[in-house]
């Protein structure tokens, strides 16, 4: 079952060099069973309404993505943290269809394992964030109730994607100047890539 089959297409006909790689990702995905749906701006894997998957071609590797892929086992190695301050996504990354075909049969036991995993409501335990607010966010927050409400009104992963974008400005002025761009966002709900 697909939504948003037409964006699925253009992402996939759109794929540039990783046309291959990609494609063959999505057969293993939907062999496994798995919903296709466009969200993001890329194909999204779901199983009984919960996110499993994602496939993104980057200039570097064609990606698939686990959402909860801290809880795999990963017993062939093939997972990586996206980025430094990635906190439960796991991703694998190709650079060769003889990659995917040799790995196949281990991708296929990572997205069943993902897939019992969303089916159980396994949740990912993430500790509590010990990041700490620059002072120009924490001034903000003081001199601005209503951003203040907002700000505690989201999420968490959206109040930590906020936090390490302003924390990593050196220049003061630069960390305010972030604040400020980002008032209105805030005060919609919306996290920095949000839609």
């Amino acid at each position: 079952m697909q939504h948003g089959s037409d964006e699925i297409e253009a992402f996939f006909s759109g794929a540039g060099s990783w046309q291959a790689e990609l494609g063959a990702l999505r057969r293993i995905l939907l062999h496994c069973g798995l919903t296709e749906e466009f969200k993001w701006s890329s194909p999204c894997y779901t199983v009984d309404g919960g996110n499993v998957a994602l496939l993104w071609g980057f200039k570097d590797s064609a990606t698939l993505g686990f959402f909860k892929g801290i809880l795999l086992k990963d017993p062939a190695g093939l997972l990586v943290a996206p980025g430094e301050n990635t906190r439960s996504s796991r991703v694998m990354r190709f650079t060769t269809l003889d990659q995917i075909i040799e790995v196949e049969p281990s991708i296929r036991d990572y997205v069943r394992e993902a897939i019992e995993l969303e089916r159980a409501g396994a949740k990912v335990d993430l500790p509590k964030d010990d990041l700490a607010y620059p002072e120009e966010l924490l001034a903000a927050l003081e001199d601005d109730p209503e951003l203040q409400s907002a700000f505690e009104a989201l999420t968490p992963g959206r109040r930590r994607g906020y936090v390490l974008h302003f924390s990593r400005p050196k220049q003061p002025a630069t960390r305010q100047s972030r604040i400020a761009r980002s008032r209105d966002r805030i005060l919609a709900g919306k996290g920095m890539h949000d839609r």
